[in-house]
Parts: C-alpha cells; sequence; structure tokens
C-alpha cells in the first residue's frame, strides 16, 4: 500500500469522528466551538456553523475514505482508519473536558 493511502486513511478516521460531536450540537440546537468562532476553537459557533462544519468533515473524510481504499479488505487500511478515529476521539475528549471545567 503507498504511504499516501495510510495517510488518507488516517485522516479519513480523525475527520469522520469529528463529524459527531459537531453534527449532534448543531442539529440539537446547542451552541459548540468550531475553528470559525471567536477566539478560534473556544469560542462558540452556531448550531447553524455546526451542521455545515459537520457536513464539510463528513465530505471531506469520505472521500479520503475512498481515496484510502478503507474498505477495499486491506486490514492494515482498517487499522489505520480506526486509529484516526480513536486518536481525535481522544484528542476531542480532553478538549472538551477543559471547556467544561472552566
Amino acid at each position: 500500500m503507498n504511504g499516501y493511502r495510510y495517510v488518507a486513511c488516517f485522516f479519513a478516521g480523525m475527520l469522520l469522528a469529528n463529524v459527531v460531536p459537531h453534527f449532534v450540537h448543531g442539529i440539537s440546537g446547542d451552541r459548540f466551538p468550531t475553528p470559525f468562532a471567536h477566539p478560534s476553537g473556544k469560542g462558540l459557533s452556531s448550531p447553524t456553523v455546526n451542521v455545515v462544519w459537520a457536513l464539510l468533515n463528513l465530505i471531506v473524510g469520505y472521500i479520503l475514505f475512498r481515496v484510502g481504499k478503507v474498505s477495499s479488505g486491506d486490514d492494515s487500511a482498517l487499522v489505520i482508519f480506526f486509529a484516526g478515529i480513536a486518536v481525535m476521539s481522544a484528542l476531542l475528549s480532553v478538549r472538551f473536558a477543559k471547556k467544561q471545567a472552566k
């Protein structure tokens, strides 16, 4: 497998994991941090911005999923995809736990 496919698999997992919190908060009508908030990543964005950000992550994540050929039956691609999900999930849990503590 080419190196770029491993990178695509990893980032597909990261982006697809990032869809979940933004989409859930957005469709629930809750404000939630996005890169477009002020200050970036710390302020709260509108529910609509969160839904749009989630859908953008979904589109790019799906494209990377296809480029990485995650569903081709290559177990290493699948492992790297799930590693991307695990890394993003852990990073987000730490980031948002700190947000709640303030």
